[in-house]
């Protein structure tokens, strides 16, 4: 009989990024440790008159999403969403050397979220609607929109026949993707799980509503490199990001089996709800304190064990002082000692895709001992005090061998992931 309480160690043995910062995680790591920045002024359509009009896009001269699709006639059947998601994924496998047709396809599994879904496809359809008619919809709207079309193509893609899920926890998706995929493997029910997040939602019904609720960044138009400072004193909201962060997670026994490259180990994994309020986080950050509590606790580590965190540090006056009030409730003097960075200020906020690609960057950064900066860092906030890795990067004397990564959504969602250096 099986025991019920045998478990496996779980490690990431690929990744893929596709983002504005760059396409391939050698291309987007240089550009990270070097704090350049993708957001500039928005080209996708016009911004006239939005209190914010920048964002972190991807460009079409450098993605050409059929270059990642078997069938061609696919790429004008799916929306960005799905297109960032298919590359990732493709990038992933390769980087993980995984051969797809020596891969037990029942005992592997796809767990990939986005926050929004196919937005642009979705606006395309409407003006169709508005200025032909009902009748002259494509029959490929639902599909294209719908926010577990990237999860289901990817299988489809790879004839991966295990689970296949699409999650929605806003801004902590795939977050929780990702620790939905360790859960499966961790206790032994799939080998392999293809996970992560995508989101394209640089788009004008999504910029025109999230002006509304006065989310965005003001104030930087003008000179949109400068706009996504999180801790920053002069800080007034988040940018917008897109693309998609790809992670392939194998059980330790497989990875080894097959000589398999390991960025790291997934160590602990930890989601609860603040159950406070549908867009601000509770106050003192009860929720992501007790899931950061649960997760060390899980994982048998202790605070001090923590070297690196990187935080989910939105730029938003309220997430980056409720973050930081969190940090030293959770870690106390050590909170002082830690290593943190937003690397959202060079990404923008990718939303659905914004865990999984934080998450890449906590295993490169065990991986090369090099802690990526926060840029846009220039007037201290008493209320954000730590040390944010303000501008320049920083090559850590010490090993930095745990690290840990924060999410928030609307809604009061939050995960929190712990992962850590390992040695074949």
């Amino acid at each position: 009989m099986k025991n019920l309480c045998e478990t496996s160690r779980v490690v990431c043995t690929g990744v893929g990024v596709v983002t504005g910062l760059g396409i391939g995680i050698e291309h987007f790591w240089n550009n990270i440790i070097n704090g350049y920045t993708s957001i500039d002024k928005i080209t996708k359509f016009d911004i006239t008159g939005m209190s914010c009009g920048i964002g972190s896009e991807i460009k079409k001269s450098d993605f050409n999403p059929s270059d990642y699709y078997t069938n061609k006639k696919d790429v004008n059947r799916n929306d960005d969403c799905t297109h960032y998601a298919v590359a990732a994924t493709r990038l992933a496998l390769d980087d993980a050397k995984l051969n797809l047709e020596k891969l037990d396809k029942d005992k592997t599994g796809t767990i990939i979220g986005s926050g929004i879904g196919g937005l642009s496809f979705l606006e395309k359809e409407m003006k169709t609607m508005y200025e032909k008619g009902h009748k002259r919809i494509t029959p490929y709207l639902i599909p294209a929109m719908i926010a577990n079309t990237p999860s289901g193509y990817v299988s489809i893609e790879n004839n991966i026949r295990g689970i296949s899920l699409g999650m929605l926890s806003a801004c902590a998706t795939s977050g929780n993707t990702i620790g939905e995929a360790y859960r499966y493997i961790k206790y032994k029910e799939y080998d392999v799980m293809i996970c992560g997040g995508t989101e394209a939602s640089i788009t004008p019904i999504s910029f025109a509503g999230f002006n509304s609720l006065k989310a965005l960044c003001t104030g930087y138009n003008d000179n949109p490199k400068k706009g996504c400072r999180p801790f920053d004193l002069k800080r007034s909201g988040f940018v917008m990001g897109e693309g998609s962060g790809i992670l392939i997670l194998e059980s330790y026994e497989h990875a080894i089996k097959r000589n398999a490259p390991i960025y790291g180990e997934i160590i602990s994994y930890s989601s609860e709800c603040d159950a406070y309020h549908i867009t601000a986080p509770e106050p003192n950050g009860k929720g992501l304190t007790n899931s950061i509590h649960k997760a060390l606790k899980n994982a048998n580590i202790n605070i001090n064990d923590v070297k690196y965190i990187n935080a989910h540090g939105t730029s938003t006056n309220l997430n980056d002082k409720i973050e930081t009030k969190v940090f030293k409730n959770v870690f106390k003097d050590h909170a002082y000692k830690l290593y943190i960075s937003s690397t959202k200020s060079m990404t923008g906020h990718c939303i659905g895709a914004a865990g999984a690609i934080e998450s890449i960057v906590c295993l490169k950064t065990m991986q090369t001992n090099i802690i990526p900066p926060t840029i846009n860092y220039e007037y201290k906030d008493p209320d954000c005090d730590l040390n944010y890795t303000p501008n320049k990067y920083i090559h850590a004397k010490e090993n930095i061998d745990i690290s840990l990564n924060t999410n928030l959504g609307f809604g009061g969602h939050n995960t929190a992931l712990l992962f850590k250096k390992i040695v074949k």
